[in-house]
C-alpha cells in the first residue's frame, strides 16, 4: 500500500506518520505531484491558518492536483477545512470538494476547542467498528457547517460536521492520529 502525505506549510505531519507506524503502515511525505497522483491513498493533514495554507498550495499547483485525485483522500483538521468551499479564516476560497463553509466558533465556550469530544451520527465505511459517541481529540477555532456531505457530527455549543465525505474524499475535523483506539480504527478503515 503506497500512502502519500501531502507536504505543505501546515504542521502535525510527524504525529500522522507515528500513528500510521503504530498500525503497521508507512507513508511518504511529499509535495511531488507524480508521487501524490500515483499513491494508493493520500492523506491531507494540517494545523495552521487557511489563507497561507491555500496560498502555498496554489503556488505549487497542489490545489489543482488535489481536486483531480481519484484515489481515497483523507483530510485531517485544516486539511478537511481546506477541502470545503470557503473559510471565514482570512476570507479564503478553498478547494470546494465539500459543499459547505467553514466558520469561526461564535460562543461563550473557550475557543479554540481543545480536547476530547464525542462524535455522533456516524455514517459510512470510515467509521466501521467505531462505536457511536466515541471520543476523538479536537483542536480548532473553526468548524465546517452541517451539510449533505456530513457523515459525523459533534456538539460544541452548536452542532457541526466532525467528518465529511464526498466521492473518494473524506475529511475529519478531529485529529485521528491523536485519538487513541477510535482514531486508529478510523485510519485502518481508510487504509483498507
Amino acid at each position: 500500500m503506497d500512502i502519500a502525505i501531502i507536504k505543505y506549510n501546515a504542521g502535525n505531519i510527524q504525529s500522522v506518520l507515528y500513528a500510521l507506524e503504530r498500525i503497521g503502515a508507512t507513508a511518504q511525505v511529499t509535495d511531488d505531484a507524480e508521487l501524490i497522483r500515483s499513491a494508493d491513498r493520500v492523506i491531507f493533514p494540517g494545523v495552521g491558518e487557511a489563507a497561507s495554507a491555500m496560498q502555498y498550495l496554489k503556488e505549487r499547483k497542489l490545489d489543482l492536483l488535489i481536486r483531480e485525485l481519484k484515489q481515497p483522500v483523507l483530510g485531517i483538521c485544516l486539511g478537511m477545512q481546506l477541502l470545503c468551499r470557503h473559510s471565514e479564516e482570512g476570507d479564503t476560497a478553498c478547494l470546494g470538494v465539500f459543499d459547505t463553509t467553514v466558520k469561526r466558533f461564535n460562543t461563550t465556550l473557550k475557543v479554540p476547542q481543545i480536547g476530547w469530544n464525542n462524535v455522533e451520527a456516524l455514517r459510512g465505511p470510515l467509521f466501521e467498528g467505531v462505536a457511536e459517541n466515541s471520543y476523538f481529540y479536537f483542536v480548532h477555532s473553526y468548524y465546517a457547517a452541517l451539510c449533505a456531505d456530513t457523515i459525523a457530527e459533534t456538539t460544541y455549543d452548536i452542532r457541526f460536521s466532525s467528518a465529511l465525505s464526498h466521492g473518494n474524499f473524506s475529511g475529519v475535523q478531529f485529529h485521528a492520529e491523536k485519538s487513541a483506539a477510535a482514531g486508529e480504527q478510523l485510519l485502518k478503515n481508510f487504509i483498507r
